[in-house]
């Protein structure tokens, strides 16, 4: 998002909190904690920004909408009571319900072990064992037997290894279909439509391993057919923004669906109050407008009279990550042959979990850098993400080398011929 506002005519400044080692390039970074909502407050009163935009979730859970609207500051983000969309699933399907917003069947919720244990009695398998709360993307497992639901349901109300959003869960129907990231930009009333895309969440190739933060995003023209698309829009979209409103204050900022594409219609499986991580840097690349002018247009509850536009072809995001991921990980690792990724056309490297460490930059989370290129095709985005990749180096790097594709396939499947 920074990258993409830089490029804005319309901006001057940006601050960035807390940052990274690549974001330091575009933004001053600032040393405040994206959790640190009071720290937030602080920094805004003294900076005093024409806007704040919120990229993660954990402060809109914590109402920093809320603080900054009562000390009239302009920020993007939904209030912390339509935050609950993505902070609490059982709120959202509670939500989804009043409004018949279609979603998968619920066979309960639960806030002890033993009795979600003795639930598995009584559902179909495969079934989706979900953490409630907030769990970095890293609380929801499809499983395919009742050895793998209950040693699930352990990790995460006994074993607590992702932390307080797993003290209550929920058993869903698996549905079958194909996933899809749906995101849209919101004031409320009107909303801007980003280009669909799909992000790939098991830690190894062909979909294995445990689920992750997201390994690699891909968008490409016709990902899914106008019927699909006036379904999403018609059945979801449009009632999720006029339930919200109807409820509360009108949501403002990025809205995410996650969807699966089923025989009988799209389904919502979750929400996200924000944009979707990797889906983002992908639809950064091949976006054709001022993001600077959409988000101020929300803001401003104007939107219905910004017109988008996107870049013909595809993008492809392949997430580079420290080894070990998503469990236990060093890092302080140096990252190598970064100059020589980001010269190549149409490639821009995007820093998450990296810092600076004099004139090096350093691994310092679990996701270190998405690699990301756009192109006329699909196929030519994935083979220009990959030559980017080869170019860097770090101890333990990891990443998964099929992202985008079950896209090619499908693209060739339908008749496209491939362009390479």
């Amino acid at each position: 998002m920074v990258w993409r506002l830089r490029q804005s005519p319309e901006v001057e400044k940006i601050w960035c909190a807390p940052g990274n080692g690549g974001i330091a390039d575009d933004a001053e970074c600032m040393p405040v904690n994206a959790d640190d909502v009071a720290g937030l407050v602080a920094l805004a009163e003294q900076l005093k920004p024409d806007f704040t935009v919120v990229g993660p979730e954990v402060p809109l859970v914590a109402g920093i909408r809320n603080k900054f609207e009562c000390r009239r500051l302009r920020l993007v983000g939904p209030s912390q009571r339509d935050a609950r969309l993505e902070g609490s699933k059982i709120f959202s399907k509670e939500f989804m319900d009043r409004y018949r917003i279609p979603n998968p069947t619920l066979y309960g919720s639960f806030d002890s072990a033993q009795e979600a244990i003795r639930a598995l009695d009584a559902v179909d398998w495969p079934v989706v064992v979900k953490a409630d709360g907030l769990c970095a993307g890293k609380g929801v497992l499809v499983a395919e037997t009742r050895a793998e639901a209950e040693a699930f349901i352990r990790r995460l109300m006994q074993k607590h290894e992702l932390g307080p959003g797993a003290s209550r869960i929920l058993l869903e129907k698996a549905l079958k279909g194909e996933e899809l990231s749906f995101i849209v930009l919101t004031d409320g009333r009107s909303f801007l439509q980003m280009a669909p895309s799909r992000d790939h969440k098991r830690v190894f190739d062909g979909d294995r391993g445990p689920n992750t933060g997201g390994m690699g995003a891909y968008t490409v023209d016709g990902m899914i057919t106008p019927h699909y698309e006036s379904m999403i829009i018609k059945d979801i979209v449009c009632p999720t923004i006029a339930g919200l409103s109807e409820e509360g204050i009108p949501y403002t900022g990025f809205l995410y669906f996650g969807l699966m594409l089923t025989s009988s219609g799209p389904v919502v499986l979750e929400y996200n109050c924000r944009l979707g991580d990797p889906e983002t840097q992908p639809l950064m690349m091949r976006m054709d407008f001022d993001l600077a002018v959409a988000l101020d247009a929300a803001a401003s509850r104007k939107l219905d009279t910004f017109k988008p536009a996107w870049k013909p072809g595809a993008s492809v995001c392949v997430v580079m990550t420290s080894s070990g991921y998503p469990e236990s990980y060093e890092t302080g690792k140096k990252i190598e042959g970064l100059d020589e990724a980001k010269a190549l056309p149409d490639v821009a490297v995007f820093h998450a979990g990296t810092k600076r460490d004099g004139d090096s930059v350093v691994t310092g989370g679990g996701r270190v850098l998405g690699v990301t290129a756009s192109a006329a095709s699909l196929e030519q985005a994935i083979h220009k993400a990959y030559d980017a990749v080869d170019k860097i180096h770090f101890e333990g790097a990891h990443f998964r080398t099929d992202i985008g594709a079950k896209g090619v396939i499908k693209s060739r499947a339908a008749g496209e011929a491939p362009r390479g």
